[in-house]
């Protein structure tokens, strides 16, 4: 009760600064509107300075006077003047909020008064707990913000260059394409490299950004010898169909079983030789890798589902590719989904990451069961069954691991390439299994109504606002940030949660939609408006009135008299 009661002073606290920056902010800028530009002459009696008697005494009369110099044109002038200044500062919130996701005048007043009101500065540790709890954080958020290698990712070549052809637009960032050159370095190459020249032409094209600088490379490469990377990259890149790129695989598989073969033996030999065998085995996986997708994509799907589970028997090891997943949407499509759920039994565990393909896959075969027959009035006056309480589960698993997905598979939000890195829990894994797995999911009959119906019920489970999760861990705050680096900018990037408008808009807006009614109805009805200004200002002054009667009259005129001198 003490820390919700604390939380509340230190909110009021907030919005009390908050709500004072900004109209100190809008006087401000009024006044020297007004006494700058409009220059309105205030007329009073020059007498009352030069009398006998204290200014104090004069304050009914003063303020009489100055209600009266005051005409309809000055009650336009300050109502409009009001109405522009706050029109312009909610276009200024407004984009800085779009720009940078929260409020300027919020950030401005807690960064630099909220701490001269005695708030607390949430940057500022209290003591060594606070700062081991902020480490513990800070290194959660990184991990939960790593960016993973899209196991389906298409071909450059074959499909997003004809994306870009058709379209005109680049469905890969610079960023995206930056990290996959990290990861071609990364595997493709090693140490020895050098001391063959075709890997050594290899390693410095993995660093080109030019693509055709990369294809010269590469085919300069094959004149020297017949080298494994150097076809993979031209399958990659300049292959533009899947066939070609296949074909292209399977001369780049003939050589790298030979290296893979030769370096095998040679692997105990040192810490270089242990390198390249190393590097000679990823070269290995990747290729039988795409040879599968290959399939896949030509309608040769029990062969991808073949070359997949060798694959993975061979090198059980080699999980960072996760190869499980390739497997799965081939199972999918073969509708087999007792293999389905028997990959799921394996790589659906607990010490193991998750993903949207498993969450989403489980939540599938689950609502499989029960889609068919499901509906929400039935259900509604009778109950769920234990089979339709589990599909909902899974669903609500699925939905708070990643609230992305929904939208895709329902068609509420258009789909566009995967890109080739994902971001686990964030919009582009969505786009990425949406991509691939929406036809699965309208193979299976109510499967999509029973989404439809049950996946918004989710958000009622998870604590607001995300402070912990319910059964994840909570969901990470830069996800927003690396999906716009992901994804193209033509993309809009769905966000979870919603970041709700700041105060500050909402009350610009506000005064702004005021003070221009008041404009236009002093510009329509000067005379009455006048009249109610002048009652308005006169109710507002009268408390101030009263109180300097009551001094007036206590002390004496002398000292008054002494004072305004002074």
């Amino acid at each position: 009760m003490a820390e919700a009661s604390g939380s509340l002073l230190e909110q009021l606290k907030s919005c009390i600064v908050w709500s004072w920056t900004y109209l100190w902010t809008l006087w401000f800028f009024l006044m020297l509107f007004l006494v700058y530009i409009l220059r309105v002459p205030l007329k009073i009696n020059d007498n009352l300075s030069t009398a006998s008697e204290p200014a104090m005494f004069g304050t009914e009369s003063s303020l009489s006077m100055f209600l009266n110099t005051l005409t309809p044109k000055f009650y336009v002038a300050l109502t409009g003047t009001s109405s522009l200044i706050s029109g312009l500062i909610l276009i200024f919130e407004w984009w800085y909020f779009r720009k940078y996701g929260t409020s300027f005048i919020e950030q401005v007043s807690v960064s630099h008064l909220r701490p001269l009101l005695g708030g607390v500065d949430s940057t500022a540790p209290s003591n060594s707990t606070s700062n081991n709890g902020d480490t513990d954080s800070n290194r959660q958020s990184v991990s939960e913000c790593k960016v993973w290698r899209n196991p389906l990712n298409l071909f450059r070549g074959a499909e997003y260059n004809r994306y870009t052809w058709v379209t005109g637009r680049e469905p890969l960032t610079y960023y995206d394409m930056n990290l996959s050159a990290q990861d071609h370095q990364t595997f493709f190459t090693c140490e020895t490299d050098h001391l063959r020249p075709a890997d050594a032409i290899m390693q410095k094209a993995w660093r080109e950004r030019n693509p055709q600088a990369r294809i010269s490379a590469a085919h300069e490469a094959l004149e020297l010898n017949e080298c494994a990377t150097a076809y993979i990259l031209l399958a990659e890149e300049e292959a533009t169909t899947i066939v070609e790129a296949e074909r292209l695989f399977k001369q780049a598989l003939k050589a790298g079983e030979v290296c893979y073969r030769r370096s095998q033996q040679l692997q105990h030999h040192g810490a270089q030789y242990e390198a390249q065998h190393r590097r000679d085995t990823n070269v290995l996986v990747y290729i039988k890798r795409r040879l599968a997708m290959c399939s896949r994509k030509l309608g040769r799907t029990r062969e991808a589902v073949k070359m997949m589970r060798d694959l993975m028997k061979e090198f059980p090891l080699l999980s960072m590719f996760n190869i499980h997943e390739n497997l799965l949407e081939a199972l999918l499509e073969l509708q087999a989904y007792a293999d389905v759920q028997a990959v799921l039994a394996k790589y659906d565990d607990i010490s193991l990451p998750k993903s949207a393909t498993i969450c989403y896959t489980a939540a599938l075969l689950k609502a499989r069961a029960v889609s068919d027959k499901f509906s929400p009035e039935a259900a509604s006056r009778r109950g769920l069954s234990t089979a339709e309480m589990n599909a909902v589960e899974a669903i609500h698993r699925a939905v708070e691991f990643n609230p992305h997905v929904p939208k895709y598979l329902l068609e509420m939000k258009s789909l566009i390439l995967p890109p080739e890195h994902i971001l686990k829990r964030g919009d582009s894994e969505a786009i990425a299994y949406a991509f691939f797995h929406l036809q699965h999911w309208k193979r299976v009959e109510g499967a999509l109504n029973l989404l439809h119906c049950t996946w918004e019920g989710t958000f009622r489970m998870i604590p607001y606002p995300l402070e912990k999760g319910h059964l994840f861990y909570p969901y990470p705050i830069c996800t927003e940030t690396a999906d716009r680096e992901l994804l193209p900018s033509f993309h809009e990037v769905s966000v979870y949660p919603k970041k709700e408008l700041p105060f500050f808009i909402l009350f610009t807006a506000g005064l702004c939609s005021f003070t221009a009614m008041l404009a236009l109805l002093t510009h329509q009805f000067p005379e009455l408006m006048g009249v109610f200004a002048k009652a308005f200002l006169s109710t507002l002054f009268a408390p101030l009135n009263f109180v300097m009667e009551k001094v007036e009259s206590i002390l004496p005129s002398s000292l008054w008299h002494q004072l305004t001198r002074i």
